[in-house]
């Protein structure tokens, strides 16, 4: 059976693509979660998957004696694995397009990323307003997702991105906590895709998990930690 190494359910959004994807999909997994304590060199979290993949981070995919690191990669690895559940859209130019988006993920939206970091749990939209009122970089973001998802789910007519489920709304799943989260402005169409989003069993699933945690970390609560920041 594939293994799945995690972090914090409440905080990692790079966990949290694969995760869905292959939940969603029943795809059978065993879950090993990876408490994070720290970053630094000595950290358990850090001792523990240096032992597994050169990254050092979360996922991490086992199957066997292969690991495989990287969310962009363990999705190929997983779509090449179980063909017939066909997780990437079945037309080229489609298949193209959703490895195009996925790939901005994995590049792009720093400023919206750094700012409106991952945290489930919390109801930050008194932050989100204050972000989106002061932070040009990440209005830019916003617009630009707001304008991607608006044009897929008019082309392909919903309600996933591309149509049925595929990579490419697990990839984007966390931005949606993003959204639902920090209040963030989006259009009509979009704000009813995160809604539907937010109801997938794999994504439910995910946020019930996160919600159960109880689990503080105070450095990645810097807006809980300094509330009038």
């Amino acid at each position: 059976m594939l293994k799945l190494y995690i972090g914090n359910k409440n905080y990692s959004s790079w966990s949290m693509r694969p995760w869905v994807l292959l939940k969603q999909a029943g795809i059978p997994f065993e879950e090993v979660m990876v408490r994070f304590d720290a970053f630094t060199p000595d950290s358990n979290f850090k001792h523990r998957l240096g032992q597994l993949s050169p990254a050092g981070k979360v996922p991490v995919l086992v199957d066997g004696d292969l690991v495989v690191w990287d969310t962009l990669a363990i999705a190929e690895y997983v779509a090449e694995r179980v063909p017939e559940r066909q997780l990437w859209p079945h037309d080229i130019a489609a298949r193209a397009r959703a490895r195009s988006i996925c790939a901005e993920m994995h590049s792009g939206f720093q400023a919206l990323r750094g700012a409106c970091m991952m945290n489930i749990e919390a109801d930050l939209k008194h932050i989100g307003k204050i972000i989106q009122r002061d932070r040009a970089d990440v209005r830019k973001d916003l617009a630009r997702i707001d304008e991607m998802w608006s044009e897929l789910l008019a082309a392909h007519g919903g309600p996933m991105l591309f149509g049925q489920f595929t990579v490419a709304d697990a990839y984007y799943a966390p931005v949606c906590m993003r959204i639902s989260g920090y209040g963030l402005a989006v259009s009509p169409a979009v704000a009813a895709y995160v809604e539907r989003v937010k109801a997938l069993p794999g994504v439910a699933a995910w946020r019930d998990g996160a919600l159960a945690e109880k689990d503080f970390l105070d450095f990645e609560e810097p807006y809980r930690l300094n509330p009038d920041t």
